[in-house]
């Protein structure tokens, strides 16, 4: 295992993965950093759903896919996967009612991301799961999971082991990304 900064420096976006099923050893290892993640208040106001089975993961890919704007899916390969063929597709839904859902299951979302990373596992945050739980069918879906309609969509995240061929890139920090007001004021 990398060590913490270690991790928070070098993970990347991986859109590549091979065809492994992420193990349940590593996947207890990611959700149990998840769910230790901070919250306002403690009020642990996420949702973490769990999605490992490939047929209903690529329905989910297809339904994300849904809400792309249409000059941006004009300009996608048509086989284009908004999930990159991951083996895991984790959903991050929250309760609307908590002041803090959002920063909540971001925190969720971040832990999820970097405890990947940690192990050797690929993972990128993928948007729309708002619009998705904000729909009809996304409504439906909540009342089949026997959650409460207060659940939004606050993101996916996709897991698995980056594709042989994966390239990690560099990543350019600004230089104007972090600013001491100490030198200004």
């Amino acid at each position: 295992m990398q060590s913490t900064i270690d991790v928070l420096k070098t993970r990347r976006s991986v859109k590549k993965f091979n065809d492994k099923q992420v193990s349940r050893e590593d996947l207890n290892t990611i959700l149990e950093a998840a769910v230790n993640a901070p919250s306002g208040m403690n009020a642990q106001s996420p949702k973490i759903l769990v999605l490992q089975r490939k047929d209903i993961i690529k329905r989910f890919s297809e339904w994300n896919k849904s809400f792309y704007p249409k000059e941006v899916l004009d300009n996608l390969p048509e086989d284009f996967d908004p999930f990159y063929n991951a083996s895991t597709l984790i959903i991050v839904l929250a309760d609307k009612n908590i002041p803090t859902y959002v920063e909540d299951a971001s925190l969720v979302i971040g832990n999820l991301l970097n405890a990947a990373s940690s192990i050797g596992l690929g993972s990128c945050w993928i948007h729309r799961a708002r619009e998705e739980f904000d729909s009809l069918q996304g409504k439906e879906l909540l009342k089949v999971w026997d959650l409460s309609e207060d659940y939004v969509g606050v993101g996916h995240v996709v897991l698995g082991y980056p594709a042989d061929d994966f390239v990690v890139s560099d990543k350019i920090i600004k230089d104007d990304f972090v600013v001491f007001l100490d030198d200004i004021i």
